[in-house]
């Protein structure tokens, strides 16, 4: 059990009036990512050009992909008359200029204050324009209140709910919902169910328009993306397997669609480590009746096999884990069951069920030291702690650059954003065969640290029992 006094600090802890170097990104960048997964889709941001060039120029160092976001690109005049007529504007040029399927308005910091009524505005300018071949969804993202995980959620959901109705027919095809993943976790998910031979609808899709092949052709609206006929009849589906083990109910997609149509939710963590994956391969083998396909089975051997050769080098890594929080939760998970104990697990979200998740991981764990978890922290509580919790490592994107480069904690990069290394889009962990791609990384992250310092330190510890020798007098015989 874990140990009762544990320290634990949280964002109702400490007062905090500013983020020095936070470790989230604003809320209408998630929404931005959902609408990227969705056929056909533009996002439309209601507030300075600013803000969506924020979200751009962090997406495409992401990504590294050619990444387009509109703005309705507000001024001063606008923040004391309303930015009625600039929303009106702007859906008319990206009607014109990319003539989507699908318009995503997302609001900012700013028209949230103003006090902007998106349905009306959207419901007006649908009066006007009459009927019109494209679908305008919006959605209520103000900064200032949550990060881009819950940005995220919101949209995929408000997504669902523009689409889906009580008249569509029982279907077998089941829904499968993620959270702000890799598009190369995105893949390797896909792989697993198309192994399992089941159907299925996976929301939002963005893992071909943000990582497209090169096709030698700039593409205003690039292929890819989930289907809005498939979105439409995600309510007739026999099941909903939500990757959302810590989105709060008032904004998970998979939490609607049984609310309001019935399909039965199965909320998991993301298939990362033995244990998380695992609990997809058990309900996939409920779903279909089938056993586990043979090729599964060997990858989960190899990264069984995997974890007996590395777990004496990790035994001694007392990683810092920060993040988005699905993915902070499966990485603290799969420390634990490598014989990594985590000294500080932190999310910059100050708005998930991440706590209680990990209350209950580190309790069944069963491990003797008991992490520093903070919640809604910056980048200044996570060094601090991290330091006097004596972290040797970190797990992260790249905003903890700075534990890496003031302290030599080095970083094992994962999640978003990474925009000091190239191919983020790329990183694996998901299923068994991307657990044994991370597993290796982190590994090996240890062994370098170690290598790089192990002769030094000798020096250092033989050079001190030299010096004592000296300060006692004592001569060898």
């Amino acid at each position: 059990m874990p140990n009762s006094d544990h320290t634990r600090t949280n964002h109702t802890d400490t007062a905090k009036l500013v983020n020095e170097n936070q470790c989230h990104m604003c809320m209408p960048l998630g929404g931005v990512v959902a609408f990227k997964g969705v056929e056909g889709s533009m996002a439309l941001v209601h507030g300075s050009q600013g803000c969506s060039t924020y979200m751009r120029l962090t997406n495409v160092e992401h990504y590294h992909e050619p990444i387009d976001v509109a703005s309705s690109s507000l001024n001063e005049k606008q923040t004391i008359y309303g930015g009625e007529q600039n929303l009106m504007k702007a859906l008319d040029n990206v009607r014109r200029v990319y003539k989507p399927k699908v318009i995503g308005v997302l609001t900012t910091c700013l028209t949230e204050t103003m006090g902007e009524d998106l349905n009306r505005i959207i419901s007006t300018y649908k009066a006007e324009k009459g009927e019109i071949d494209t679908d305008i969804i919006p959605v209520s993202t103000p900064s200032y209140d949550k990060s881009h995980t819950e940005g995220f959620w919101t949209a995929t959901r408000d997504i669902i709910v523009h689409y889906t109705r009580k008249d569509i027919a029982y279907h077998k095809r089941i829904n499968v919902i993620i959270p702000h993943i890799s598009t190369a976790d995105i893949k390797a998910i896909r792989m697993i169910l198309d192994t399992w031979g089941v159907e299925y609808t996976l929301l939002p899709d963005y893992s071909m328009t943000l990582d497209r092949p090169f096709a030698g052709k700039y593409m205003k609206i690039p292929d890819g993306g989930t289907p809005t006929s498939a979105i439409s009849e995600m309510s007739g589906a026999p099941v909903t397997i939500q990757f959302g083990l810590t989105c709060e109910k008032n904004i998970s997609p998979g939490h609607y669609l049984e609310e309001n149509f019935g399909v039965p939710l199965i909320n998991l963590p993301l298939p990362i480590g033995i244990g998380n994956t695992d609990m997809l391969m058990d309900t996939l083998k409920r779903i279909t009746g089938k056993p586990m396909p043979k090729s599964l089975g060997y990858e989960r051997g190899w990264l069984i096999d995997a974890m007996a050769d590395s777990h004496k080098y990790n035994a001694s890594a007392r990683p810092v884990i920060y993040g988005e929080p699905e993915l902070v939760y499966a990485y603290t998970s799969l420390c634990l069951e490598n014989g990594s104990i985590p000294s500080v697990i932190a999310t910059g979200s100050a708005h998930s069920r991440l706590i209680p998740a990990l209350e209950k991981l580190l309790e069944e764990s069963d491990c003797d030291e008991y992490p520093v978890i903070l919640e809604g922290a910056d980048f200044s509580m996570i060094e601090a702690a991290a330091l006097e919790a004596g972290s040797n490592i970190a797990i992260g994107h790249s905003g903890g650059r700075l534990l890496e480069e003031k302290h030599d904690i080095r970083i094992v990069r994962a999640g978003f954003p990474i925009h000091d290394r190239v191919g983020g889009q790329r990183i694996l962990s998901a299923g068994y065969g991307g657990t044994l791609s991370f597993l290796d990384r982190f590994t090996n992250t240890i062994l370098e640290k170690k290598h790089s310092s192990y002769r030094e330190l000798r020096k250092q510890e033989l050079l001190s029992k030299i010096a004592t020798v000296t300060e006692t007098g004592f001569t060898a015989e």
